[in-house]
């Protein structure tokens, strides 16, 4: 989808790019536009090898809190989920504040398999369950501090950071008005009432927390199996059953979910009733993130209108389970 975060350059400055880090001018390049947020491209550069190149939205431009640094978060993820076992692109090399970019950059390995949401390949309850046991070891990988270290909105426990990561989210509703089901304050005592349920987690966790199909790719040379799990951008520290909130986007965990069954053959996952409210609040966090990334990215509108009408029903159905009776 296009998005006014997507940084525009012109072939003579991704030819410079890569010479800058890598050592080889562009030969040929192709933007790749499934994504919503960071402009990328394939480049096929003069010494024949092919190469993804990331870059960071322009740096004139107010995004999101959240998403202060967030190509320094992917490229820590994709490192530490390789150390997982979890199958990844190479990082091949990763440039902060590039003086002639004025901005981040990743280069990244090109993956030939194709992404699943491109596809509808045999047996893909399989995947789903393959899905799971990848997820289950990318949040193995423990950290030190909860939330965004790379942004700054963190916390000691991990209450403490949701309700700043939520905080940021409706801080950022006054430079970006958004329609919201009800007014931010309202939004932000309901999930706070609700908090106390995330005590339970102690420990962070690394989380993907953007697992939908065009994020995985798949290997269909044989028997469809996972190639690599991409877009580390949106992860933070936090509890693991968060991974299970894009999955579940717009509708509700199931204890015969295969993501779930594949979940559970490498750790216990148990949706205990606070269990529950944990995802409720996950889901709540992700619909506000969906919501109000359109200041910033200003999608086109006959794009986006669906997305927004889906989300602001969701949320509203969080909210009112959340809500305290009496």
């Amino acid at each position: 989808m296009d998005s006014r975060t997507k940084r525009r350059l012109s072939p003579a400055e991704l030819d410079a790019l890569a010479r800058r880090a890598l050592g080889a001018g562009v030969a040929e390049h192709t933007e790749l536009t499934d994504g919503f947020a960071n402009a990328v491209w394939r480049l096929r550069l003069d010494d024949g090898r092919e190469v993804v190149c990331k870059l960071s939205p322009p740096p004139e431009l107010d995004q999101l809190s959240y998403e202060r640094n967030l190509l320094r978060m992917e490229a820590s993820a994709y490192e530490l989920a390789a150390g997982a076992g979890v199958p990844v692109a190479r990082l091949l090399c990763a440039g902060f504040d590039d003086p002639v970019l004025g901005g981040d950059y990743l280069m990244l390995g090109v993956l030939d398999g194709v992404p699943w949401n491109t596809v509808r390949p045999d047996g893909e309850d399989g995947l789903r369950r393959e899905l799971g046991r990848l997820l289950a070891r990318l949040n193995t990988v423990t950290g030190e501090v909860f939330g965004y270290p790379h942004a700054g909105i963190t916390g000691s426990t991990w209450r403490q950071a949701y309700l700043a990561m939520v905080d940021a989210l409706l801080a950022d509703t006054v430079r970006y008005p958004t329609p919201l089901p009800a007014p931010a304050a309202r939004i932000r005592a309901v999930l706070a009432a609700a908090a106390p349920a995330l005590d339970e987690v102690t420990t962070p966790h690394l989380v993907h927390f953007d697992i939908w199909p065009g994020n995985v790719f798949l290997d269909l040379t044989g028997t469809p199996r996972i190639q690599a799990i991409i877009d580390h951008e949106r992860a933070f520290w936090g509890d693991p059953l968060a991974e299970f909130a894009t999955p579940t986007l717009f509708g509700e965990l199931r204890e015969d979910d295969p993501l779930l069954a594949g979940y559970r053959e490498v750790t216990p996952m148990e949706l205990t009733p606070a269990a529950r409210v944990r995802l409720d609040l996950y889901h709540a966090y992700l619909y506000l993130i969906l919501l109000v990334e359109n200041g910033p990215r200003q999608y086109p509108e006959a794009e986006y209108a669906r997305i927004r009408d889906r989300c602001v029903a969701s949320l509203t159905g969080v909210l009112d389970r959340l809500l305290p009776v009496g």
